[in-house]
């Protein structure tokens, strides 16, 4: 007797995400790709510090260092043995080539070991999917991938079907939050710290202007190198009359023009696919002006990650890791890390 057209299968799959595709050593346990069961993610900060920035030699090393022991804390506070584990997923690409071999390596070990199915799953595709783990969300939708090394606006038919419609053409918007950040000596992580700076400066001491785009460039695409440059080394040119250069009025000002850029394309595309639903993930995704922009304008349905959500975790890789293997998808011992990102199917308007 067949099913009815209401009538589903559960089923229940305990998955261990594993992500070290930077300098966050992250393992997971999510049960059905939405119930986080554990999310251990051991940061390098204090590491990378004296540096201003990740030193891929030593997120390397420390990765090497730490995994197993993540792993097992993350089985400990998850309450079970891996025998109880049904599949692992582990980040492939991107990211640094060193980490994410670290991360690759050994999950494959574990999995190897143990006969348990495991799948690679893209860094890029499980930041859009982290708010997926939190909120109910309906396809199609915009999806707003900001982090230090990718800036992605897509549209999201399921996760199966995302179509790039505008990137940045140098610069990824967290990196230009970094660069600067790093300039004037406000801190480290420096994004995270310019936006806590910003809070308190005014953003029209400094109005810098929006870069301007080739002709042969996407209407959707971003551009952060010049904006960079003009914070760093145009700063006077952009000065309002009687403005003082304080750290928080530089933070505040680059803010604003860094993010706006970004609420421009995004109101750009929901105008012209008539998708008002935004969905956005990755590290950038935690900028308080971003998330007040977007989720104040009434006109958008809008979802960010939870802040534990938005840096680089495990529990994102085993929540989408836990759809791929719901799709038939595994991965064999010849998976390779890629450092770029790649899968994404690009439109051309």
């Amino acid at each position: 007797m067949p099913f009815p057209a209401f009538f589903y299968i559960v089923v229940l799959m305990n998955v261990l995400g594993i992500e070290s595709s930077c300098d966050e050593c992250s393992v997971a346990v999510v049960a059905d790709g939405k119930n986080i069961l554990s999310n251990i993610i051991a940061t390098q900060v204090e590491h990378h510090a004296p540096w201003n920035g990740v030193v891929p030699e030593i997120a390397s090393r420390l990765h090497v260092e730490w995994i197993d022991e993540v792993t097992s804390r993350a089985l400990t506070e998850a309450g079970m043995p891996l025998a109880d584990i049904d599949a692992l997923a582990v980040t492939s690409r991107p990211g640094l080539i060193g980490s994410l071999l670290v991360g690759l390596s050994y999950a494959k070990g574990l999995a190897w070991s143990a006969g348990k199915p495991w799948v690679g799953v893209d860094h890029m595709m499980a930041h859009l999917y982290a708010p997926h783990l939190e909120y109910d969300i309906e396809y199609p939708y915009l999806g707003l991938i900001v982090s230090g090394g990718h800036t992605i606006l897509c549209r999201v038919e399921s996760m199966e079907d995302v179509t790039v419609l505008g990137t940045t053409i140098d610069d990824a918007c967290g990196e230009a939050f970094d660069k600067v950040a790093k300039y004037y000596n406000m801190g480290y992580p420096g994004g995270v710290i310019l936006d806590q700076l910003a809070e308190n400066g005014d953003p029209t001491a400094f109005r810098f202007t929006e870069p301007r785009l080739h002709k042969g460039n996407h209407r959707y695409d971003v551009s952060y190198s010049g904006l960079k440059t003009a914070a760093i080394n145009q700063l006077n040119q952009f000065r309002s009359e009687g403005a003082c250069d304080s750290l928080e009025n530089i933070a505040a000002s680059f803010r604003k023009a860094a993010i706006d850029m970004l609420i421009k394309r995004v109101k750009r595309a929901v105008e012209d696919t008539g998708i008002n639903r935004v969905v956005a993930g990755g590290g950038v995704s935690a900028n308080r002006y971003l998330r007040k922009s977007l989720t104040e304008d009434e006109s958008l349905e809008s979802y960010f990650p939870s802040m534990a959500l938005c840096t680089d975790n495990g529990a994102m890789i085993a929540a989408l890791g836990y759809h791929r293997l719901m799709q038939g998808e595994r991965s064999g011992l010849e998976l390779n890390a890629a450092s770029r990102v790649s899968g994404f199917r690009r439109s051309y308007p």
